[in-house]
């Protein structure tokens, strides 16, 4: 067998890219990955000059700009990669339309606050010839990847059940106090787009959910579990616990997010190593099949956080270079939102719901 592949290696970093946003994500993740990478950075914009200027300091950008207006007016910029709220990036994006140097785009998910918005938004950048990927960086993980793999090569045979078991409290950034939506738009929209990946498009989603202590402002999903059926006949399970006991009111917790996929030949299980950031942690896998002698571990040294988001700008710097379609493409990402809209109408209508009622 093949030597399993736990990250995408590098087979371009010619282009240009403009970062819009210096929060946490694109200047302690994003950037990292890119420098580590050798991707080219051109220039920054925020909200906030003093916060862009302090970011392009820390990572050698050499152009800040006070506007998206301007920076997508670099021609130097090639690729803008975007670090807004969903409710922003919209605009965001269509100002890149304009511009005939601006030939890739990396959102970030959800796309849009609705599948409405963002499916108008696609065919929009679809009409200027442009190439848009979503951020859906999971699919990065290395433990994720390897599983794909494990997966394709009929290793676990034809796949059965599995489960993805979060326990880990996030930061909910303060923009998310304006939303009707928290956990399945922001956090469980890793999973629901992961469990895609792996499996193919499920029949259906059953979502029921309850408020999370911890979280002040109100919401209604909280503490989140969703029910996948697929047409293989895999059953699927997504478990998004942000409570995780009350492990920051100095209770000694268990804090981890965990997965298991088990097929007619084999099984597999592993952790993500997202909640221990920013010390950090890789990813974990081992597996046990009909062809293995007991238990195997596969091991490398990279992490989600930050590594796999320099597999996520490469796809797309490879599909602006190759001419080929990205691994990530916008349009495939409407149908996670898809799956997004369904497990919110699950909750309304305590129903399984089909995807395809939004598509």
């Amino acid at each position: 067998m093949s030597a399993l592949v736990p990250d995408q290696s590098i087979r371009s970093r010619e282009f240009g890219i403009g970062a819009v946003g210096a929060g946490f994500i694109m200047a302690d993740v994003q950037l990292d990955a890119y420098a580590r990478a050798g991707f080219p950075v051109r220039a920054i914009t925020s909200r906030t000059r003093a916060n862009a200027e302090a970011v392009a300091k820390r990572w050698d950008v050499p152009a800040v700009y006070d506007s998206v207006e301007e920076l997508v007016a670099d021609p130097s910029v090639q690729i803008l990669d975007v670090a807004y709220p969903p409710h922003l990036q919209p605009d965001v994006i269509r100002a890149a339309l304009r511009h005939d140097h601006v030939r890739g785009i990396l959102a970030q998910k959800p796309l849009a606050l609705d599948l409405a918005a963002a499916t108008a938004l696609v065919e929009e950048v679809e009409a200027a010839g442009k190439v848009m990927s979503v951020n859906q960086n999971m699919r990065y993980d290395q433990s994720i990847r390897v599983l794909k793999q494990l997966i394709d090569r009929g290793e676990l045979g034809e796949i059965v059940t599995a489960t993805v078991d979060m326990r880990a409290v996030p930061h909910w950034q303060e923009f998310l106090r304006g939303y009707d939506r928290l956990t399945i738009a922001n956090m469980s929209v890793h999973h629901l787009d992961a469990l895609r990946y792996l499996f193919g498009e499920p029949e259906d989603v059953y979502t029921a959910v309850r408020k999370d202590p911890r979280t002040s402002f109100e919401h209604v999903d909280g503490i989140v579990a969703s029910t996948l059926r697929f047409g293989s006949g895999v059953l699927a399970l997504s478990f998004e616990d942000v409570w995780g006991g009350p492990v920051q009111e100095g209770v000694e917790g268990d804090v981890a997010i965990r997965w298991r996929v088990e097929g007619t030949r084999g099984l597999a299980t592993g952790t993500l190593g997202w909640p221990d950031y920013p010390d950090g942690s890789p990813s974990t896998l081992r597996y046990s099949s009909e062809s293995t002698d007991g238990w195997v571990e596969p091991t490398w040294t990279t992490r989600w956080f930050p590594d796999a988001f320099a597999g996520v700008m490469e796809q797309l710097q490879h599909a602006l270079a190759s001419g080929e379609p990205p691994a990530l493409p916008a349009r495939d990402n409407l149908k996670t939102m898809a799956l997004v809209e369904a497990a919110y109408r699950s909750i309304a209508e305590r129903r399984a719901v089909s995807p395809a009622e939004f598509l």
